[in-house]
């Protein structure tokens, strides 16, 4: 029997500091107008040198608990969806729990790079299958700042820092998750990589002469990828729900690149949805992207209850991830945003 989850709260922490593309493109030997050109990018956020991945969660997910009036000791599990964690260990979902101060809480990370969230979404969905009358913390964050190289203009040009997260809980009958479709090609893992710090290549003062602890990406593999999956993804998920493609009123995609987003968004079918986007002034945050963009969204009020949402990750692994939700009744938090740039 299907219990009706779903997002009942959203939240998102940005930190203080944005970086324009001029300050970026003087590192990476590009300039203000080629990366817009590129990527419809023109700022992103860098964290604070005392601000840690668990810290931008704990802020997202703090915002998300005040806006459906719950309080820590109520969440039941804490699911934290990031590339770029703490620590190697523990979890940074147990670091999240001791900030939040939610010690009822069962706390662990999901790591599926930018597809991470939406993965993260489908775990604590089939958690809350089991136990429907308790709450679920989702929270995508990374901190990319962290792992790049300044001077590759591939990645330095496209990533910032940021969490966003959502809060599950049971909703009315035929609303919430409708369903979710997770699929990974692993034959394409290295598309996208941070080479070493792992088991396969510790550590060692020649990694990191070797500049191997760095984020690397394959930029025109991981646009065929994208190319290749994600209209087959989407169509497969609205098969799988039975939705048709025109009755989809939102769809809030990973954040990877504007320029590659407006090329597939007319391929995916969904001729009455809005595709939101939030990159301009944020940038590629990970798994945070997608939280993020629907927190923004939801804060601003474009999203009415029934109103069918389609999310959507993708990234390392190389993974694709899609939840379509039929939006609940939520509470607004008043809070002053930056704008969200919204494409037809």
């Amino acid at each position: 029997m299907r219990h009706p989850i779903g997002i009942i709260a959203t939240g998102s922490y940005l930190p203080a500091r944005s970086v324009s593309n001029t300050e970026v493109g003087a590192q990476t030997g590009v300039t203000d107008e080629w990366i817009t050109r590129k990527t419809m990018i023109h700022a992103r956020r860098h964290a604070a040198p005392h601000e840690a991945t668990s810290d931008l969660a704990a802020a997202a997910a703090r915002a998300a608990l005040t806006q459906a009036c719950i309080t820590p000791d109520q969440v039941s599990f804490i699911v934290v969806a990031t590339s770029t964690p703490d620590h190697p260990q523990p979890a940074t979902a147990s670091i999240v729990q001791h900030l939040l101060g939610a010690s009822n809480a069962a706390a662990f990370d999901v790591n599926s790079v930018c597809s991470g969230f939406v993965f993260a979404l489908s775990v604590a969905n089939g958690l809350l299958q089991d136990q429907p009358d308790r709450y679920a913390l989702v929270i995508g964050a990374d901190i990319y700042s962290r792992i790049l190289d300044r001077s590759d203009r591939k990645t330095a040009i496209l990533f910032g820092d940021g969490a966003g997260a959502v809060l599950l809980g049971r909703v009315a009958a035929t609303q919430g998750v409708l369903g979710t479709r997770l699929t990974t090609r692993g034959d394409q893992h290295s598309l996208i990589s941070v080479p070493a710090g792992g088991s396969r290549t510790p550590a060692s003062s020649a990694t990191v002469a070797n500049g191997q602890h760095y984020f690397t990406m394959n930029g025109r593999g991981v646009r065929d990828f994208v190319e290749n999956s994600l209209s087959q993804e989407v169509q497969a998920l609205l098969e799988d729900t039975s939705v048709a493609p025109q009755d989809v009123q939102h769809f809030v995609p990973h954040q990877a690149n504007g320029t590659m987003l407006s090329d597939v968004w007319p391929t995916l079918g969904l001729h009455g949805a809005t595709c939101h986007l939030t990159l301009e002034h944020y940038g590629n945050t990970g798994a945070a992207s997608v939280p993020i963009t629907l927190d923004l969204v939801h804060r601003r009020r474009l999203l009415a209850e029934n109103d069918l949402v389609l999310l959507c990750g993708f990234g390392g692994g190389m993974s694709v991830g899609s939840s379509l939700l039929a939006w609940a009744p939520t509470r607004y938090a008043a809070r002053a945003v930056v704008r969200t740039s919204v494409a037809a």
